[in-house]
This record gives structure tokens, C-alpha cells and sequence, in this order.
């Protein structure tokens, strides 16, 4: 029997595998990125910020800082913030005029409205206790400001590729609808992921007023043919915008 979400909650708090696992995720991800990020979620997540205006960024979740500093060049001022010392110092060592503080997405150490954006770029799947952590990220949010989004999509969380027994390689998926967090493994890298169903990440955001903007299951902008035609059978991404009500924003569209 699986055990509880709120158990699991407890136990991730303690070890989420991302001390141990920094040197390797530092080595992997280079200044570039992996492939996920190269090749298929910068390109639509900076189009969603280029000539908006945004001034004040947070970027939840900001491991080594690499999407501040991609942020930045476009003229926007960032803070990141994450839990892990050893991903903050090579932010810092990166980037030194850059603002990168220790703290956790549950609990946000700054005032309300302070950020005309916010970004969670593959952050989601880490957070334990994400029914706080999503009120938190729009209680930072000032009137009419966004809240970007990158994660896993559900179903990519829930299952993974296959071989049948005629050899054709096939993705399936199980225990859909059911919140757990399970430990992920590649590249020296073991951090505990969190699959929840779309519908929960959809309700706390609606939830808290927030209004849909833009949704997109982006697919390779380049790469190996291999991982290229893999994404493109199944998309394991997927990026939202959110508006926070209240506010003067520009236009954002759904293209």
C-alpha cells in the first residue's frame, strides 16, 4: 500500500535527494541546460516575457540561476530563491551581482504584491507541500502580474516508456488521479519528483483568483532526431501563464 500524501510531505521535507545530488545536477546542466530546457521550454518561456515589461522577477525554485540570468538579459530585474546552499553559491559564483536568497516555495520571504512576475520553471514537481505553495507564489504577485509556468505534464509523472513484447516501444501511464512523490534517477542526479493529476495543480491556482492566459505542450525546437521524435509522440511538457487580477497588463494572448 502506497503511503499517505501527507506522510510523504513529512519525508521529503527531511531528505528530497537535491543536497546530495547538486555537484551532478552543476555538472549536467552547464551553463546551457539540459535538453528539456535547450531545446523545448526556453524558447517558449522567454517568448512569453519578451516585450511585456516585466521589472521585478521571482524565480521559485531557482537552482543554479540559470533562467535569472536568462531573465536578465532581457532587461528584467530577478531574485531567485531556493533550498539548496550548494545550488545558491554557484548561482552567486555566476552571477555576483545577482540576488539568490535560501528559502523554500511554502513560505516566501517577501511582502505581498512585491514581483509584477513570478516563474516556477520545473519547480512544481519539487515542492512537498504544494497546496501552500501556490498561494504563496500568488501572494507575491502584485495586481495584474503573471505567474509562469513550466513543469512535467501529469501523465509524464504518472508513467514512462515501455517495450511490449512485439518490441514496439510504447508510453503508458498508471495511478493517474493518485498524489505521491517518488525518486527520480539520471545522470548521478536522485531527487524525489511529485506526480499530481493536472485537475489539483489547475484548482489551487484557480483558486486563488488567478486567470488562464496561455497554455502550450511545447515540442523540440531542435536536437537528436531521437529525443526529438520521443517529445514529439508524447509531449512531457507543458508551460501555463496565469494573471493575478487587478492590474494593467499587456497583451498576452494564446500564440
Amino acid at each position: 500500500m502506497r503511503r499517505s500524501a501527507a506522510r510523504e510531505i513529512s519525508e521529503t521535507a527531511m531528505s528530497d535527494g537535491w543536497d546530495e545530488s547538486a555537484a551532478a545536477w552543476i555538472a549536467g546542466m552547464g551553463e546551457t541546460g539540459d535538453f528539456g530546457r535547450t531545446c523545448v521550454l526556453d524558447v517558449p518561456m522567454l517568448a512569453r516575457l519578451r516585450g511585456r515589461g516585466f521589472r521585478r522577477a521571482l524565480d521559485v525554485g531557482c537552482g543554479e540561476g540559470r533562467f535569472c540570468r536568462r531573465m536578465q538579459d532581457l532587461g528584467i530585474a530577478t531574485t531567485g530563491i531556493d533550498p539548496t546552499d550548494a545550488l545558491l553559491r554557484r548561482a552567486r559564483a555566476l552571477d555576483p551581482e545577482g540576488t539568490y536568497l535560501p528559502g523554500r516555495a511554502e513560505a516566501l520571504p517577501f511582502a505581498d504584491g512585491a514581483f509584477d512576475l513570478v516563474v516556477s520553471y520545473l519547480t512544481l514537481i519539487d515542492i512537498p507541500d504544494i497546496r501552500t505553495a501556490i498561494p504563496e507564489m500568488a501572494r507575491v504577485l502584485g495586481p495584474g502580474g503573471t505567474l509562469l509556468i513550466a513543469n512535467l505534464t501529469s501523465f509524464a509523472t504518472a508513467g514512462g516508456w515501455t517495450e511490449d513484447g512485439d518490441g514496439v516501444r510504447r508510453f503508458r501511464i498508471d495511478d493517474y488521479l493518485e498524489e505521491r512523490a517518488e525518486w527520480a534517477e539520471w545522470h548521478g542526479i536522485r531527487v524525489r519528483n511529485w506526480h499530481r493529476p493536472l485537475s489539483l495543480y489547475l484548482g489551487l491556482l484557480l483558486g486563488q483568483g488567478l486567470v488562464l492566459r496561455h497554455f502550450d505542450e511545447p515540442v523540440p525546437h531542435g536536437g537528436e532526431p531521437a529525443k526529438v521524435a520521443r517529445y514529439r509522440r508524447v509531449p512531457w511538457f507543458l508551460v501555463m501563464e496565469w494573471e493575478k487580477p487587478g492590474g494593467m497588463v499587456a497583451a498576452s494572448g494564446n500564440g
